[in-house]
């Protein structure tokens, strides 16, 4: 009979969660907003059928596509004034891109100013 609860963590899962939250505490808060902006281009992009072969995979998804682009506009615009100029310049730019790219893969066109992300950049067209 075992002297642990079934709710007990995994043999050496504390250490583990320790040394976790030492590697992130070492990185910059610049590289942990940067790394989150292109997961979510990443996934944009594919969502919006960008990515090669994306037709015959069926990875066009432009409701998803959306949710990922609101969620990135929110991330760059409110982190802009805090990861200076460099870094928040090319996210915009990718940001721009992808806002672009969702209008011309859809059937429907939103209003100027209604696109994905666009309450919080303003129109991209």
């Amino acid at each position: 009979m075992s002297t642990t609860s079934e709710n007990a963590a995994p043999e050496g899962f504390e250490a583990d969660v320790v040394d976790a939250t030492r590697d992130i505490a070492d990185v910059a808060a610049v590289e942990v907003i940067t790394t989150a902006a292109v997961h979510l281009m990443s996934a944009a992009a594919v969502k919006c059928g960008l990515a090669e072969d994306a037709d015959e995979r069926g990875d066009l998804d432009l409701d998803e596509a959306r949710k990922l682009i609101n969620a990135l506009a929110a991330l760059v615009t409110a982190s802009a004034p805090d990861i200076g100029s460099q870094h928040a310049r090319s996210l915009r730019d990718g940001l721009r891109s992808l806002q672009l790219a969702f209008r011309e893969a859809s059937v429907i066109p939103d209003a100027p100013g209604e696109g994905p992300g666009e309450k919080y950049t303003g129109s991209v067209v």
